[in-house]
């Protein structure tokens, strides 16, 4: 019988990005979670929300979510799976989610520190190391902007990099994606993002003029939530289509994958809820011959790409790291080095957020604000 849950407690942290993602995004907030446990055990964890909604997702740990998992055992999977049908009522996915990985993560770091092991370990490490790709939200950039940001990520060793596409004009969007194409040469892979920018028809059309960059895939180009129109371009386009970052829950994924909508999925950890729900969808994708590219956050994402049976590349957005950010207090768990990500092996998740930031940040503690600017 494992040990019974007696509380879990939350602190904001909001730090500002030292390359903004636009005007809509300029900082990013993660929650961390404290959870304690009837033998003395405590467990490390966090959710993550780079815009909308820090403040509703702490509440909800804090008002809906504590006073139930209190006298649960501390088991992941029969947390999770209890947790979500609580939720249900507020949504099966978006907010709910995104609260519940900060138990899920919290749970899985206690899991493998009574076990003495990283998380990597406990779940059983399948690869030796895993593919970095270069990241950036940078639809903001001038041109020469996002040329010196591909030559840097040339210089890092990254064989293979994504961009943000659409601008107002189609014309702009090609002149960005051959200048970087030009950058990277022949043989690194290019993939793009429209962030949801695109309806149908302009996808269509964007695809006449962009396929020829020899893209690897083009990611979210329609609202996330229009299965019909994907299912339609998938069936006629020529570059594979990638898509998750806003898909939460494991039926939707299925309804991507049965209607043969989507070559790649890229659930985020997090939105999806935590460790749990990310494996089993991970399996459904395998069970359908779908690739896996996690979306974001690399030194949580790495660590289970490590653990799959198939290979997967994972996400680095330049400078947006929780290390560079300046909200760790010890060394990451992961090292990325020469485009290749590995385990530090440490203890749990890995995850030491910092008591005083190194970066200016705001820092909230149940109604109290306290500014840090250490």
């Amino acid at each position: 019988m494992k040990s019974g849950i007696t509380g879990l407690t939350t602190r904001l942290i909001t730090v500002p990005l030292l390359r903004g993602w636009g005007a809509e995004a300029p900082e990013n907030h993660v929650i961390v979670t404290k959870l304690t446990t009837d033998d003395g055990g405590t467990g490390h964890g966090f959710s993550w929300t780079p815009t909308i909604g820090p403040h509703a997702v702490k509440a909800l740990l804090d008002h809906d979510i504590a006073p139930f998992i209190v006298g649960l055992e501390a088991n992941p999977e029969i947390v999770w799976d209890k947790l979500w049908k609580r939720l249900h009522e507020a949504g099966g996915g978006g907010l709910t989610t995104i609260a519940m990985a900060g138990v899920d993560l919290a749970l899985w770091d206690l899991e493998a520190r009574n076990a003495g092991s990283s998380v990597t370990g406990l779940l059983g490490q399948r690869q030796e190391s895993v593919e970095v790709y270069g990241s950036g939200v940078n639809l903001h950039y001038t041109l020469d902007e996002l040329v010196e940001q591909a030559r840097r990520w040339v210089g890092a060793g990254h064989n293979a990099v994504k961009i943000k596409v659409g601008k107002p004009e189609l014309r702009e969007d090609a002149e960005r994606v051959a200048a970087v194409r030009e950058v990277l040469g022949p043989d690194r892979l290019l993939m793009i993002d429209a962030n949801q920018r695109w309806d149908l028809a302009h996808t269509f059309r964007a695809l006449d003029v962009l396929g020829e960059y020899g893209l690897e895939w083009l990611e979210e180009p329609i609202r996330a939530d229009d299965l019909w129109a994907y299912r339609r371009l998938r069936k006629h386009s020529p570059v594979p289509i990638a898509l998750g970052e806003n898909v939460h829950t494991i039926y939707r994924f299925r309804d991507f994958i049965e209607a043969e909508a989507v070559d790649i999925i890229q659930p985020n950890i997090v939105r999806v809820g935590g460790i749990t729900p990310f494996r089993r969808i991970v399996e459904l994708a395998r069970a359908n011959s779908i690739r896996v590219a996690p979306h974001l956050l690399p030194e949580l994402s790495g660590q289970l790409a490590l653990t799959l049976a198939e290979a997967v590349s994972v996400e680095d957005v330049e400078d947006a790291s929780f290390g560079q950010l300046g909200i760790l207090s010890g060394p990451s768990p992961v090292r990325i080095r020469n485009s290749r990500l590995t385990s530090s092996g440490r203890p749990g998740l890995g995850f030491d957020f910092a008591a005083e930031l190194r970066a200016p940040a705001i820092e909230t503690q149940g109604d109290q604000i306290e500014y840090s600017n250490s």
